[in-house]
């Protein structure tokens, strides 16, 4: 039998035909995954008929999302969105969710805000940057979208045009943002777990839902995606430089063990017996959690302790390694300078009003991210019923040095801690890249 004289041209066009083929299964793949509920759309329910308490309702499940957080600009008018979302790639800004027909909600309905929130598609069926958090608002139910919508639909109107995003390109092309949508997003239908109670099931739908607790609480890769709504491991935020504790990890914040009334005295008040929150945390308990139910906060705690106390128990942190003299030296001298008043000679605090640096599991973080940020730009606490006139910490950028912040976070973390809960030394090069970094 003759053999066929080898044709690399022959191979060439399989080659290219073969990768064509793929590059066109591909491209149907990604189109079907973003647009193809459009092309056989379900029927729609019927328009809710829209009554006072599905106003209130609504009222309440905005405010359990913390819409108004993201959506509004600093002294603007609520809801009208244009505030920037920083991120790795660019500035996301915010829509306007007033029902204004140019700018904002006027002419959608109920299907498209539904398809906002399920799908990440805006009216017309554009995508959404994941800014947005569609990952976890698709966890929503219908019922519950309606009347979010409906208590939307009953603001006032706000004039007031969404500025256009400055992704990166092609990071905010259509077809960008389908490749990503394929690679980490799918819609989700919330379904409660039968082997768990109603109170479990209704904390885990508002902390992976509404809460979208897992949006900061989660780590990101490369390219933003987060590791599900469900998970709570803790990472450092991007752009905003703090880093969310990984709620299963007893040392970084003892869910486990921590009685559950107190719980939920930090989630609504911000602070409790042990703990106090600060960052981006201070916003979430000011215009959200605060004011909810207190049972929908309790069943969020009993979920999150759920969660915390099936984590597998990590590994006894290595013995931290001691400092030299000098660094021991100056981190003293810069306590007793800026701190002692305030936080006490051993860091016991003062109930109620500042806290105490001695055991608290917010000092003995791996990462020091945190405590950088409050020294060099000080802050405060939430503002809430029980403390509606929280004390601050004032600013310190300006008057301490790399290497006395890392001197003093070093005293704080080892020299006011117990033999078993001391942590790493801070080094000058570490504060000097936070600061860095929230410099530019």
């Amino acid at each position: 039998m003759k053999k066929r004289p080898f044709n690399p041209h022959r191979i060439l066009r399989l080659s290219v035909a073969l990768l064509l083929g793929g590059c066109t299964l591909l491209a149907a793949a990604v189109v079907w995954h973003n647009w193809g509920d459009l092309l056989w759309p379900a029927p729609p329910p019927p328009a809710p008929a829209v009554h006072a308490d599905t106003l209130q309702r609504g009222q309440y499940l905005v405010r359990a999302g913390n819409c108004v957080a993201c959506h509004t600009t600093r002294g603007g008018a609520p809801l009208a969105g244009g505030r920037a979302i920083d991120t790795p790639f660019g500035a996301v800004y915010s829509s306007n969710l007033t029902p204004d027909a140019d700018t904002g909600l006027g002419l959608w309905r109920a299907q498209d805000f539904w398809n906002a929130l399920h799908h990440g598609r805006s009216r017309g069926g554009r995508l959404l940057a994941p800014a947005f958090p569609y990952e976890h608002t698709s966890v929503i139910t219908r019922e519950d979208s309606d009347a979010m919508f409906a208590w939307l639909q009953a603001q006032a109107p706000v004039r007031l045009a969404t500025p256009e995003h400055t992704l990166r390109w092609p990071l905010g092309t259509q077809a960008a943002l389908a490749v990503w949508r394929t690679l980490f997003f799918a819609p989700a239908t919330w379904t409660p777990d039968p082997q768990q109670s109603a109170e479990w099931n209704r904390g885990a739908y508002l902390v992976q839902g509404l809460g979208h607790c897992a949006a900061c609480h989660s780590p990101r890769n490369a390219l933003g995606a987060s590791a599900g709504v469900a998970d709570l491991s803790g990472g450092l935020m991007p752009v905003v430089n703090w880093y969310a504790p990984n709620l299963h990890s007893e040392r970084e914040t003892a869910l486990a063990s921590t009685p559950l009334a107190e719980v939920v005295r930090l989630l609504q008040a911000g602070q409790n017996t042990q703990a106090s929150v600060n960052g981006p945390m201070s916003e979430v308990v000011q215009h959200s959690l605060q004011h909810l139910r207190t049972e929908d906060v309790q069943a969020m705690a009993v979920y999150l302790q759920s969660r915390a106390r099936q984590a597998a128990a990590a590994p006894p942190p290595a013995p931290a390694k001691s400092v030299s003299a000098s660094v021991a030296e100056r981190g003293r001298k810069v306590y007793e300078r800026h701190c002692a008043t305030c936080h006490g000679e051993r860091g016991e605090g003062t109930p109620g009003i500042y806290p105490a640096l001695a055991g608290n599991r917010a000092v003995r973080l791996n990462d020091p991210t945190n405590l950088v940020q409050t020294v060099l730009f000080g802050g405060y606490g939430p503002v809430t019923a029980s403390q509606p006139r929280p004390f601050g910490m004032p600013p310190f950028v300006l008057e301490l040095e790399d290497r006395d912040i890392a001197a003093v976070l070093t005293h704080l973390r080892m020299a006011l801690q117990a033999d078993g809960d001391k942590a790493g030394e801070v080094t000058p090069l570490q504060v000097n890249r936070i600061r860095a970094e929230n410099d530019q």
